[in-house]
């Protein structure tokens, strides 16, 4: 670490992330101009990518992708974590519920500074496991909708249109929910604005580690929450 700015992600992690958000985008598109196949911006797409069937296959070998990518990822994080190379930083815990609480106080002037997170704040804890648990719904279901045949040996019928209205609605909310909160936390939130910088060189300024990862920045510069605090204080109220 120097001076001025903190690794947060080390070079696999931000490959991960691109890997998964690439896979993410043409999932979208490819599913999305299937649910939604009458809108002109659709019927335009699925011509340019040379007709239904070559968009079924784009999104099949990018669900493999998807597939492959979350099941390394999960296999890695419990590797890692059973080694003691990791820590558990992301399991919520009872001290994000009161971190929410706190913020929200802040929020409405009835605390002087934000709540004191570490690693992982409760938002980047929400917004992952929502997200990991959305992609183990949106992958069986769509294993059951690419394999209908075999699933329907083990499963009732009626497994398979259920799969189909899980899966086509889920990942219209994912993509809400990534639009709507993702997007905006990494690019036009105020804090970050054009752009989040951390996820292309992995780094975060001691700026923003003091406002949001305070605990973490103590730790790592052997420091009291109390010494961070005050630096907070200095910043923004002297």
């Amino acid at each position: 670490m120097d001076d001025n700015r903190t690794r947060r992600f080390s070079v696999s992690r931000i490959v991960e992330h691109w890997v998964f958000m690439l896979t993410f985008i043409v999932l979208v598109i490819t599913g999305l101009s299937q649910k939604y196949y009458t809108l002109d911006v659709s019927t335009l797409l699925i011509f340019r990518l040379g007709g239904i069937d070559y968009v079924r296959l784009a999104h099949h070998y990018a669900g493999i992708a998807f597939l492959s990518i979350t099941a390394l990822h999960v296999i890695n994080a419990i590797l890692c974590i059973g080694s003691k190379k990791w820590d558990s930083s992301m399991a919520i815990n009872r001290n994000d519920f009161s971190n929410v609480i706190h913020n929200i106080k802040y929020y409405l002037d009835m605390e002087k500074y934000p709540a004191l997170c570490d690693r992982y704040n409760y938002r980047q804890k929400f917004a992952y496991w929502g997200v990991l648990i959305s992609a183990f719904v949106m992958i069986t279901t769509g294993l059951v909708l690419w394999f209908p045949t075999f699933f329907a040996r083990f499963f009732p019928g009626e497994v398979i249109p259920a799969a189909q209205v899980i899966h086509t609605n889920h990942g219209l909310l994912i993509f809400l929910i990534v639009a709507l909160w993702h997007i905006y936390n990494c690019i036009f939130s105020p804090e970050v604005f054009p752009v989040d910088k951390s996820m292309f060189s992995g780094y975060l300024s001691r700026e923003r580690m003091i406002r949001e990862h305070p605990a973490e920045l103590a730790r790592i510069e052997d420091k009291t929450l109390d010494e961070i605090v005050d630096e907070y204080n200095n910043m923004y109220y002297q």
